[in-house]
């Protein structure tokens, strides 16, 4: 016995099996987010009267520069993973939907890139 419809049956189609896997990443993402984000705010809260030259001190720890770079990978991954779910949800044309996806990826791959290599080039001094 199955329950899967006729129609279903007929047509093979069923799961894509990546759906637990989107859903699993954007929770650990976000999981991810929480103790970064908290962090980072706090750590922001003890330099906002700090002089530009003990930012950039800060910075260039290791252990800073880590945590920045996981922040920034772990934000623009979950950004572009939750903007996927919208685009899927309320953009309905196919043509329309593919050129939106790509053009979130790419902001979002663009976005992270450039803050990668702002965070490390100002951690390793680099003018």
């Amino acid at each position: 016995m199955s329950l899967r419809s006729n129609l279903g049956r007929v047509k093979g189609l069923g799961s894509a099996k990546q759906g637990v896997h989107h859903w699993r990443v954007q929770r650990l993402s976000a999981l991810a987010l929480i103790p970064l984000s908290l962090w980072f705010v706090t750590a922001l809260m003890g330099l906002v009267t700090a002089p530009h030259s003990a930012v950039v001190a800060w910075l260039a720890q290791p252990h800073i520069t880590v945590l920045l770079l996981a922040l920034v990978t772990a934000l623009f991954w979950h950004a572009q993973l939750g903007l996927q779910v919208v685009i899927e949800d309320y953009i309905h044309r196919p043509g329309r939907q593919i050129a939106a996806q790509l053009v979130v990826r790419a902001g979002a791959i663009l976005g992270a890139l450039a803050a990668l290599v702002a965070i490390l080039k100002i951690s390793l001094g680099i003018s």
